[in-house]
């Protein structure tokens, strides 16, 4: 079983996925949509990779504000994570994702990717960033892979 990371946003849904022993984040892709309310094709294209990776839980990010308050990302965000539970049946959990998107440009500033292409990626890495702290928490708290 591996673990999901989603990286939701207005256009936009980066994924990532664990490793078989859940220590490891990677960047998949960037799932990408025409209009903010069009989901259908998004959640078919999840459970897609949900299929192929054997995945069997998901991680979502929570877009909270800097002061830790919620605005109306994070509720579009918990209406997403609960269809995603009812569409696919496995255990969604909301991870604190402030400054991902920030590490995520830090981390391609350093690679030396350019600035106009940044864009292309930053969802997919926030995605990784996501999913990459909630294994970390997971191994520091003891629990095992399942």
């Amino acid at each position: 079983m591996r673990i999901m990371g989603l990286d939701f946003g207005s256009k936009t849904v980066g994924v990532a996925v664990s490793d078989s022993l859940l220590l490891t984040a990677q960047g998949i892709e960037i799932i990408r949509r025409k209009e903010e309310n069009k989901l259908r094709r998004t959640f078919a294209r999840i459970e897609e990779l949900i299929l192929e990776y054997d995945v069997g839980e998901i991680v979502i990010g929570c877009p909270k504000h800097m002061n830790g308050s919620s605005g109306e990302r994070v509720e579009l965000t918990e209406e997403f994570m609960d269809r995603i539970k009812r569409r696919t049946g496995l255990p969604a959990v909301m991870w604190d994702e402030r400054l991902s998107t920030v590490e995520a440009d830090r981390i391609m500033m350093e690679a030396g990717v350019r600035r106009e292409n940044r864009k292309e990626y930053v969802d997919k890495i926030a995605a990784v960033i996501i999913l990459q702290g909630y294994l970390d928490r997971r191994a520091v708290a003891g629990k095992p892979a399942e």
